[in-house]
């Protein structure tokens, strides 16, 4: 492969579109769906963006609902506990699971990943997207991206993620190996959060992680803001370059954030909680919040969220293959 980046956005069309025009995402049946609470399985440890997400869409679709939501974190295996556990819960729409773009790379990644993304769920909705972040330990001799690469060349540098598996830690893997081709270590934790938290405490050099989980430590210096992965820089941190910036045009990649229920879950309750979730996203205040954590909203149709799944898969497949990522 040449030296071009692969990690292009892939956006939903006509999502967008659709969330600004404020069309529905179609008319559903009938249903008395919820008559209890639902639980939202989180794939990863507190502070990451499907925790994020899960509090934040949580809190909004308890009213909407008119039952509670309840946020459960089972973190592991880059997300694969969860997903093993919502596969096999009962398909009645009491039972979601919260992850990221990280399901869409584990079935390419693991041998065995406990569970079939398409056969085993189905997607109700891409909730929000959020470009990845690369950050690093404020004692860190390299101040920028750059000069990580030429330390990486001399010496061994290492980075956490919120597990092997997700987008930020393919990301990572796309950009030392593929584009720069220098060796840096990836060390997994069971979310951005405790990944961020041993960069902090100087366990690890980096981490790479989706940007909402870091802007707060980067505003208040606790590490320092290396290279974002977005075309242009964001407004929650405009003194964080992008990666393309950095010595490496056109790259950008993002993680997104998804709720999926089991396979064999009735469509009237999938397309019941996929309208409601477009409502929400088309809310103002409720975009504010979004965007104050640094996630932009996607939404859209059940069928535009399932094609757009497919084309996840096709695409992570192809950079788990062209990075050699493998999990022990």
């Amino acid at each position: 492969m040449t030296g071009q980046p692969m990690l292009q956005r892939r956006t939903l069309v006509g999502l967008s579109t659709a969330l600004l025009l404020g069309i529905s995402a179609g008319t559903h049946a009938q249903t008395t769906y919820p008559t209890k609470p639902v639980k939202f399985v989180v794939a990863f440890a507190p502070g990451g963006p499907a925790d994020i997400i899960a509090r934040l869409l949580g809190q909004r679709l308890s009213e909407s609902l008119g039952q509670p939501v309840v946020v459960e974190n089972r973190a592991g295996a880059g997300g694969n506990v969860a997903s093993g556990i919502v596969s096999k819960a009962a398909p009645d729409g009491y039972t979601l699971m919260v992850n990221t773009s990280s399901l869409a790379v584990n079935v390419s990644l693991s041998k065995n990943p406990g569970f079939d993304a398409e056969k085993d769920f189905t997607l109700a909705s891409v909730v929000a997207s959020s470009p990845n972040l690369l950050v690093a330990y404020p004692g860190l001799k390299a101040q920028n991206l750059q000069e990580v690469v030429a330390e990486a060349k001399s010496g061994k540098l290492n980075y956490g993620t919120a597990g092997a598996g997700t987008t930020p830690h393919l990301t990572a893997e796309y950009l030392f190996k593929v584009l720069a081709k220098v060796d840096v270590t990836h060390i997994p934790f069971q979310g951005a959060g405790p990944a961020l938290n041993a960069t902090l405490g100087g366990q690890v050099e980096m981490a790479s992680v989706a940007l909402p989980a870091a802007v707060e430590m980067v505003k208040g210096g606790k590490v320092r803001g290396l290279a974002v992965t977005s075309n242009k820089r964001v407004a929650a941190l405009p003194d964080v370059p992008t990666v393309a910036e950095s010595g490496f045009p056109g790259f950008e990649d993002y993680t997104w954030v998804g709720v999926f229920a089991p396979s064999k879950t009735p469509a009237e309750v999938v397309q019941h909680l996929n309208s409601e979730i477009n409502k929400i996203l088309r809310s103002a205040d409720f975009q504010a919040k979004l965007a104050g954590v640094g996630f932009e909203p996607v939404g859209g149709s059940t069928k535009e969220v399932a094609d757009y799944l497919k084309t996840e898969l096709a695409k992570w497949a192809k950079v788990v293959k062209e990075t050699g990522t493998k999990v022990e």
